[in-house]
């Protein structure tokens, strides 16, 4: 009789936990996938595929084709009944389906943190998928051509400001590629454009060491971004966001990367979570019989800093081999292993040549720390193809790409409704 093994959770962890079961494991299992989006998105690129030096279709994989052997659903978990072993998933249309496993695996990941700020869900961009870096990367191009056409000096200020709320490795990598797409590619705009971080903390890029945040807080400065720290976002309405410093920035777009949140699936679901709404697993990433964790939405022990596991693609994806190991060792009876990985260290894009990197406690910077960002993420696809077609791009330049502002693609039926507008009246 086979083994069933459900992952439920589509992105980097699940799949690549997946794709462990699937090499690794006996042809008697059987492994189906759960998840409410086709595809994984490759995360760390979003930024340059804001800025169109990286092209969207490369840092998304589909699911179907990179798991051949494993029945993927693409559905959202809504119930675990861990007494029977039964899941049951949720697709889009409404079809609900009881799914009957022996071993789950929860790789839900996390999702965008929400804050009381009103008009934050009205008039925010988020930073997480690939459609928000596609809409945010077009609104910036929209912003510039309605400024470069507008004759009210109001209207243009608006226009070229750009907030962004929250100063991790998100929030800055994607301000410091857009601004500069738009000194590459409109230099006689970019003299007038405002570009403002504002962070809650008291410095930038916590999770990097302060000589390094120190730094990248000078480059920005000295490019002209407005770096506000000790201060958060608290409403935004009317093409106003008002800070708590009581600062009033007149603005039309506000990027909101303050982080994430364990997937409220967790909680929803039944399952016992910590304050930070992710499911307590222990050092082999075992939630309790039948049921394991990992990545943003578990709890794991680190045992080099004796506390959680940092959640991080860089853990996230070690974990997924672990985890993957440790049910296949499992059903075969076999001692499990804890997980074991320190922290290399991380890097961060300033925009083109431009970067910050920590490599084993060894600080990077400038063009070098640029080099690192991208042969490491080049080389950490999941896809060999994609990893090619990253790479060929890279080399080829990515200054010589010109991005433009579609404008369809934020109301893709208003090109058919002007046509039957305007042959209407003739």
């Amino acid at each position: 009789m086979s083994r069933r093994i459900l992952i439920v959770g589509g992105g980097y962890a699940g799949l690549t936990a997946a794709r462990r079961l699937l090499s690794k494991g006996p042809r008697d299992i059987d492994v189906t996938l759960v998840s409410p989006h086709a595809y994984m998105t490759y995360q760390p690129l979003l930024p340059e595929t804001a800025a169109g030096t990286v092209q969207p279709s490369h840092v998304v994989v589909p699911l179907r084709s990179a798991l051949p052997g494993a029945r993927v659903l693409t559905a959202a978990l809504s119930a675990l009944d861990t007494d029977r072993r039964v899941a049951t998933v949720t697709a889009a249309d409404g079809t609900v389906q009881e799914l009957a496993y022996d071993e789950v695996v929860l790789a839900v990941g996390s999702v965008t943190r929400i804050l009381p700020v009103p008009g934050l869900v009205e008039h925010a961009v988020g930073f997480r998928t690939v459609e928000e870096a596609l809409h945010l990367g077009n609104r910036v191009l929209h912003a510039l051509d309605r400024a470069a056409t507008t004759a009210d000096a109001a209207t243009r200020r608006r226009a070229l400001t750009f907030v962004f709320a929250g100063g991790g490795y998100a929030g800055i990598e994607a301000l410091a590629e857009l601004e500069d797409m738009v000194r590459r590619t409109h230099p006689s705009l970019h003299c007038e454009t405002r570009w403002v971080l504002v962070e809650a903390a008291d410095r930038i890029l916590a999770q990097m060491p302060e000589r390094l945040a120190s730094y990248v807080h000078r480059r920005l400065a000295a490019r002209g971004v407005e770096v506000v720290t000790g201060a958060r976002v608290e409403s935004i309405a009317d093409g106003h966001v008002r800070l708590s410093d009581g600062r009033v920035l007149d603005t039309e777009t506000v990027v909101w990367t303050v982080g994430g949140v364990a997937s409220p699936v967790l909680r929803q679901v039944g399952l016992p979570v910590d304050q930070q709404g992710r499911v307590a697993a222990d050092e082999h990433l075992r939630v309790c019989d039948g049921v394991w964790a990992l990545g943003d939405c578990a709890s794991v022990p680190d045992i080099h800093t004796g506390g959680p596991c940092a959640p991080t693609a860089q853990h996230a994806v070690r974990q997924a081999v672990r985890v993957a190991d440790n049910v296949l060792a499992h059903v075969r009876g076999r001692r499990l292993r804890p997980y074991r990985h320190k922290d290399a260290g991380a890097v961060a894009s300033l925009g083109l040549r431009k970067g910050v990197a920590e490599l084993y406690g060894v600080p990077v910077r400038g063009y070098l720390a640029w080099l690192v960002h991208r042969l490491y993420h080049g080389s950490r696809l999941p896809c060999r193809r994609r990893r090619l077609l990253v790479t060929i791009l890279w080399l080829l330049g990515s200054t010589s790409r010109e991005p433009v502002a579609l404008h369809a693609l934020e109301s893709p039926r208003a090109p058919l409704q002007d046509a039957h507008r305007h042959q209407s009246i003739a």
